[in-house]
């Protein structure tokens, strides 16, 4: 029996990627989520080889109990707090999530976890200075709270490394949308207000420019990742790679849905809603030796489900 540790996973990747595991009867899945930004609802449904333990990974306590009483094979560490708005309002709780990473770190390099998979963000690049953005040509200049800590997250794995030889591998997540995604995150907000034919309302002019990666595909690629021994101690993009701006994101939803919802712009946000996103997904799009889900597949997908009916 594998035993993996999931933080985080009662959020909407960490959730995805938790029912993921749990196809393989050889894991056993401990979920350790503070449920600020994740919800029971997430929780597996069906009874089997899982455990879940609320708790803050940030207080060293409460995740030394449960790393030390279970001999973990693996760690995705993907606890966070997340959510643009949510992030800007609350900058040292965000900040706090770097004791999490140290702890999980220490407490696994004194017991038998093998490697961990970190989640961390498109938000390391802060404004592009190329496109696509490359894990290794493109410059970090992270510069939000969110940015920062994910930055340091990364180093903070690649000195543990480093200095203990614990095995890392970085996932730099790029706007992973899905049926259990938060309304923080545009897709799933823009969808609820379309449905209730409310008005869309866009930050600034809308010409911001993204890329989207539907969960299942996210999903794929790291669990391809974990049972393959691939980017053992490297980074890899995961993300979509065909750019929609906001305001084409937001007329597809309105189609889509066949909504009677209007675009209003909003005045831009003071900080953290860079003007590009596109990575370079080469190692992704190797390993999964398919396209992606295009969005508006992606988006037929969501409302299909009960959540969206």
């Amino acid at each position: 029996m594998t035993r993996i540790l999931v933080t985080g996973g009662a959020g909407n990747i960490g959730s995805a990627l938790v029912n993921g595991l749990l196809q393989n009867p050889e894991n056993y899945v401990v979920i350790a989520d503070n449920l600020i930004t994740g919800s029971r609802e997430k929780l597996p449904t069906e009874s089997g080889n899982w455990s879940f333990v609320k708790c803050n990974v940030n207080v060293y306590k409460d995740i030394s109990e449960i790393m030390q009483s279970n001999s973990f094979d693996y760690v995705f560490h993907y606890a966070a707090l997340v959510g643009v708005q949510r992030t800007q309002e609350n900058p040292l709780m965000v900040l706090n999530d770097i004791e999490g990473i140290k702890n999980i770190l220490s407490l696994a390099k004194n017991t038998s976890v093998r490697r961990v998979f970190y989640s961390s963000s498109s938000e390391v690049y802060g404004e592009p200075v190329e496109i696509p953005q490359h894990e290794q040509r493109t410059p970090l200049n992270s510069r939000v709270p969110y940015a920062v800590v994910k930055n340091v997250g990364e180093s903070f794995f690649k000195t543990y490394h480093q200095e203990f030889g614990i095995n890392y591998t970085i996932f730099r997540f790029f706007n992973t949308y899905g049926p259990d995604q938060s309304e923080d995150f545009v897709i799933s907000r823009f969808l609820k207000m379309a449905l209730s034919n409310e008005d869309i309302t866009i930050y600034g002019d809308g010409e911001q420019t993204r890329t989207f990666c539907y969960v299942a595909d996210n999903v794929e690629a790291t669990l391809k990742s974990f049972y393959d021994d691939l980017f053992v101690n490297e980074t890899v993009n995961i993300g979509g790679d065909k750019i929609y701006t906001i305001n084409e994101l937001a007329k597809l939803i309105i189609e889509m849905t066949g909504s009677k919802s209007k675009v209003i712009h909003l005045p831009p946000l003071e900080e953290g809603d860079m003007t590009r996103r596109q990575p370079d997904n080469s190692k992704m799009k190797q390993v999964l030796g398919r396209d992606l889900i295009d969005v508006p597949e992606g988006i037929a997908l969501m409302l299909k489900d009960p959540k969206f009916q």
